[in-house]
C-alpha cells in the first residue's frame, strides 16, 4: 500500500468534500493527531493498517455540533460518505466494511460497540486526543465556544455538587474525561490514557489551588524545591 499517495487523496477529500469543523477542536489538526496515534496503536497491537489509516483520516468527514440531534448519527453518515469515496477511488473493496464500521464505532455519542481490533484502535486513538495536555486545551476551547463559564465560583471543582458541563467547562473532566481511561479498548491505549489522565488530575489539583488563592508565592516554591533536592 502506497500510503503517500492514499493519504494525499484522503487530505484532498477532506479539503473538498468533508463537512467543515463543527467546533474548534474537530479540525484538521485533530484528525492528523488521531491518524498518528492510530498508526502507533495499530503497530503496537497488530491491527491492519489498510483499515485503520483510512478510518482515522475519514472518521470526522461528517460532523454535527455538540449537543445537537445530529451528533449521534454523524459517525454513521461519515462511514457512508467515506465508503462512497473509497469505492470511487478504487480502494481495495475487501476493507470497506471494516473501515465503515471503525468510523461508525469511533464516536462516543453514537454508542456503537467496536467489533474488530481495527475499530478498537481507531476509537482509542480518537478518545486519547481528549486526554492529557491537548485534552485540557480542547475541553476549554469547546467550553468557550459554547459560552460556558470556566467553573462554579461557589465550588470550583464538583467535589460535593453534581457536575454540570452544560454550565461549567471544568465539569467536563468529571462528567466524561476522567473516566475515559477505563473505557480504552486496547492495552496500549489504556497505558497511554492512564498517563495522560494522571497529568490531568495534577492539573486539576493546581487549578483548584489557584482559584482558591492557595498557591505558594514564588519564593515559597523555590524553598520547597530546594528542600526536595536536599532530601
Amino acid at each position: 500500500m502506497n500510503w503517500t499517495t492514499w493519504e494525499s487523496r484522503f487530505r484532498r477529500f477532506l479539503d473538498e468534500e468533508a463537512d467543515p469543523p463543527a467546533d474548534p477542536v474537530h479540525d484538521r489538526a485533530h484528525t492528523e493527531r488521531v491518524v498518528r496515534m492510530a498508526r502507533r496503536l495499530a503497530r503496537a497491537e497488530g491491527a491492519n493498517l489498510a483499515v485503520v489509516i483510512p478510518a482515522a483520516w475519514l472518521h470526522d468527514c461528517a460532523q454535527a455540533p455538540k449537543d445537537t440531534p445530529g451528533r449521534r448519527t454523524a459517525s454513521a453518515e461519515a462511514a457512508r460518505r467515506a465508503t462512497v469515496f473509497l469505492e470511487e477511488t478504487d480502494y481495495p473493496t475487501e476493507h470497506l466494511d471494516a473501515i465503515g464500521h471503525a468510523i461508525e464505532a469511533h464516536s462516543f455519542s453514537a454508542g456503537v460497540a467496536p467489533r474488530t481490533l481495527e475499530a478498537r484502535v481507531v476509537q482509542d486513538a480518537d478518545r486519547l486526543d481528549a486526554l492529557g495536555a491537548v485534552g485540557i486545551a480542547r475541553c476549554f476551547a469547546v467550553g468557550g465556544a459554547l459560552g460556558h463559564a470556566l467553573y462554579d465560583p461557589d465550588e470550583p471543582l464538583p467535589r460535593e455538587r453534581t457536575p454540570d458541563d452544560d454550565q461549567f467547562a471544568v465539569d467536563h473532566f468529571f462528567e466524561k474525561l476522567l473516566s475515559l481511561a477505563g473505557q480504552m479498548q486496547t492495552g496500549t491505549g489504556h497505558a497511554i490514557a492512564e498517563e495522560r489522565t494522571a497529568f490531568m488530575r495534577d492539573y486539576l489539583d493546581q487549578f483548584e489551588r489557584e482559584v482558591s488563592g492557595d498557591t505558594p508565592a514564588p519564593e515559597e516554591r523555590l524553598t520547597n524545591h530546594d528542600q526536595r533536592l536536599t532530601k
